[in-house]
């Protein structure tokens, strides 16, 4: 498993808990919900406002980080103030009180998130609080001094769980009288500008993919932000049919590692509320950025261009579940039902389904006979499957290389309770797929090494797992399989498996994505535009990863002015998007935007060479095939892109040409120019030596040659089956014979062609350039 570099900062860290929730939700599970819906709103209400940022929500507990200490502990006084207030008017016995711990500690950056001491030292300050009170660290302390009108009051040195060292805590109370406001205004005025956001700030998988069909993709954290994007408040239309979004569920589970579970059942029914045709579900990744928020249902209706919104919660303790879901028509703002659901955690499946039974009896839903039929068809009848997949699930959408390493034992495991259980095929189909795409249009081997495999190893565990995945066919199996296939240049297949996740979920925005993906690789570009303008209704507060496909399919119509528009805003909105930016330099190029185009590269080779640094940081990294090594973006390297017509590659070619981008990276990391002893031959020659019938060998792994080669070429592994007894089977030694692979980034075809030669074969032809250039040349390839 791989060593990836982690981003350290230092930070001042708040954290608060309700005390006693347990006790408040026993007694008045609902009416403790909504308290502590409202509660929550304050708080981060009061986060903002003195400048610090909620990193995440657990149930009832909150993490902020602040650019200095005076903001952390003035927010967090006006916090206990604001807590105060609300509770005044309620009973002694219903009041919701809140600990809260702040420290000045170094923490890891990662995904968002953050981890480390410095975080388990203001929980661990957080648990040694007084109800409504809050207790700091000493080096809080030492920090503020005396720039905040608060008393101090030294609590001792305090040994708490999994802190070695003893930490040294005060209690801190804001003096009587005294207003925060004056004190911190200047301090908040500076900190409240727009701050730029971090460049690994969700992590190696927050650089998108550059010559890979994104369908793989739409899981990835990336996809879902703090704040919503421009889309938000837009008065979108609402549709011919019910429309509906379904909010993130609360976990009301005494175990705040319930999250997963309780996520996963959320997804759940989103999916199954999409399959019914007659209805309108807005996707799960613009539903989740409301995730461990208190939104009000009639802006959230607004935002989302929706009649009615699903909110609840669900409690898991042992064996038990229960489930709280409400109905609300957010035109009225009134409900429509609410129900408690209890039961078994063996009945999870039937109390997923009374909700969505629910949910249609009360909005007069018809289904059609497909539909009926496949109500209470669960896809598994062993729980522990089921919680198994969701476990690796939620690894998987953390989006890391070791979330990944993470996630593979859950599938595998799923997978061996129940056999038959097609999700966690599929999953890890997508997972080692995505794993290989990554390491070659990345440059790196960090994906696949973390898996223990190879590039070719992944993609040959893609095949294995897909192979499975498709007997019981998923709109993820579906993505998959559209994806490889255009991976292998079968544009009309693409095409056609993307048509068929439509089909099975209408209401899936990354369906539609993958069949505007599909259509646009194979040179149709006008007819991807209305299943893209299809996902971005489905999905508006993800509008992003649509943008791109937008820019794209008008960069093909050479519609580049607005494919700049296009491609301009995905990158405003997701700044690590490197898919985006090279496009958007190759607009720029044909437009005669230098600086632009210029700037757009330099952004692009930025975030390449940060996600290849921490690979070769890493001792884990292979050279040859399986680690692709490269500098910035060259030409060569757009001939990677699977475009079906060759005059879409010279277009993006040519544009990324007039942006500046060199035709080669010449150094150390690349193969040489010349091989001693062999001739150097380009596309043209090679073309002419293939039609002269010259012996080709191909030597890249098996999972490379299946996705398409040469016609003709003999396939000889260069790994495993490349030997002189294996080249003098096929080809005498004073016979022509030409080598190749997947170009200069492959280092295989140099150091076979060197081999040869030193076997004492006379005529090797070293085709550096290989099958991306042969491609692009718009030579036939065959694919078995």
């Amino acid at each position: 498993m791989i060593s990836t570099p982690l981003l350290r900062k230092l930070a001042a860290i708040l954290y608060t808990d309700v005390v006693g929730y347990s006790r408040l939700s026993g007694e008045d599970e609902y009416g403790t919900h909504r308290q502590l819906s409202a509660c929550l709103d304050l708080i981060s209400d009061t986060i903002l406002h003195y400048s610090g940022r909620v990193v995440h929500y657990a149930g009832d507990a909150v993490l902020a980080d602040f650019s200095t200490v005076t903001q952390a502990l003035a927010c967090a006084a006006a916090i206990q103030g604001k807590i105060s207030e609300h509770n005044a008017d309620l009973a002694e016995e219903r009041k919701v009180r809140f600990r809260i711990g702040v420290n000045l500690g170094e923490v890891i950056v990662d995904r968002n998130d953050i981890y480390g001491e410095g975080v388990n030292v203001a929980a661990r300050l957080e648990s040694l609080a007084k109800p409504g009170g809050i207790c700091i660290s000493e080096s809080v302390r030492t920090a503020v001094g005396k720039k905040l009108p608060f008393n101090f009051e030294f609590m001792g040195e305090q040994q708490v769980k999994n802190i070695a060292e003893p930490v040294r805590a005060y209690h801190a109370e804001l003096e009587a009288g005294a207003e925060l406001s004056e004190v911190v205004a200047v301090e908040v005025q500076v900190a409240s500008k727009p701050r730029r956001p971090a460049a690994m700030a969700a992590g190696v998988g927050a650089i998108a993919v550059i010559a890979v069909a994104a369908v793989l993709f739409w899981w990835q954290p990336w996809a879902m932000r703090d704040q919503q994007d421009a889309n938000a408040g837009a008065n979108l239309p609402l549709p011919d049919k019910p429309s509906i979004a379904v909010l993130p569920f609360t976990n009301m589970s005494d175990d705040r590692a319930q999250e997963y579970f309780v996520d996963g059942m959320t997804e759940d029914l989103i999916t199954d509320l999409s399959k019914i045709s007659s209805l309108f579900v807005i996707a799960r990744n613009s539903s989740f950025t409301y995730k461990g928020k208190s939104p009000n249902v009639r802006d959230v209706a607004r935002d989302l261009g929706v009649n009615y919104v699903l909110e609840g919660s669900v409690r898991r303790a042992g064996d038990q579940v229960r489930i709280n879901a409400q109905l609300i028509d957010a035109v009225s703002g009134g409900h429509l039902w609410a129900e408690r659901y209890d039961g078994m955690l063996a009945d999870v499946f039937s109390l997923q389904d009374k909700v969505t039974e629910s949910i249609v009896a009360a909005l007069a839903v018809t289904l059609t006979a497909r539909e009926k039929g496949l109500r209470g068809k669960a896809e598994t009848q062993y729980v522990a499957a089921y919680d198994a997949f969701l476990r690796g699930w939620s690894h998987f959408r953390r989006d890391t290389p070791h979330d990944f390493y993470e996630a593979v034992p859950y599938f595998e495991r799923a997978i061996e309770i129940d056999p038959n259980y097609g999700r966690p095929y599929a999953a890890l189909a997508a997972l080692y797929a995505s794993a290989a795409e990554r390491d070659m249009s990345l440059g790196t081997s960090a994906w696949s090494v973390s898996l223990g495999v190879s590039l070719g190893e992944a993609f040959e565990k893609e095949d294995e797992y897909l192979a499975r995945a498709l007997v019981e066919p998923s709109p993820l199996a579906y993505f998959v399989s559209s994806s490889r296939l255009s991976r292998q240049g079968q544009h009309d297949e693409a095409v056609a498996e993307a048509t068929r996740a439509v089909e099975l979920d209408s209401n899936d925005p990354i369906a539609h994505e993958a069949v505007a993906s599909a259509l646009i690789y194979a040179g149709r570009h006008a007819e991807s535009l209305e299943p893209i303008d299809r996902a971005m209704r489905l999905d508006p507060l993800a509008s992003h990863r649509y943008l791109y496909w937008l820019g794209l399919a008008r960069f093909g119509m050479e519609d580049l002015s607005n494919a700049a528009s296009s491609l301009g805003q995905a990158v405003q909105e997701n700044p690590n998007d490197v898919r985006s930016l090279i496009v958007l330099a190759a607009a720029y190029g044909h437009l005669g935007k230098s600086k632009e185009a210029a700037g757009a590269m330099e952004r692009a080779n930025e975030l390449r060479s940060v996600a290849q640094r921490r690979a070769e940081e890493s001792e884990s990294v292979r050279a040859g095939v399986d680690a692709l090594l490269g500098g910035p973006y060259t030409l060569n390297d757009a001939n990677l892109w699977y475009f079906k017509i060759s005059e879409d590659r010279e277009r993006l070619r040519d544009g990324l040409k007039l942006a500046g981008v060199p035709e080669a990276g010449e150094n150390e990391k690349v193969s040489p120019l010349e091989v001693p002893g062999a001739i150097t031959v380009d596309v043209e020659l090679a073309k002419a030596l293939f039609d002269r019938g010259v012996t080709f060998i191909d030597v890249l792994p098996d999972n490379s040659w299946r996705d398409g080669h040469i016609p003709g070429a003999i396939h000889l592994d260069f790994k495993d089956v490349f030997t002189e007894a294996s080249l003098s089977a096929v080809v005498d030694r004073g016979q022509e014979v030409v080598i190749y692979c997947l170009g200069p980034r492959c280092l295989r075809s140099s150091e076979a062609s060197a081999k040869a030669v030193s076997w004492g074969f006379k005529k090797v032809y070293y085709f550096r350039e290989g099958l991306p250039a042969w491609k692009a040349a718009g030579y036939p390839i065959s694919v078995p």
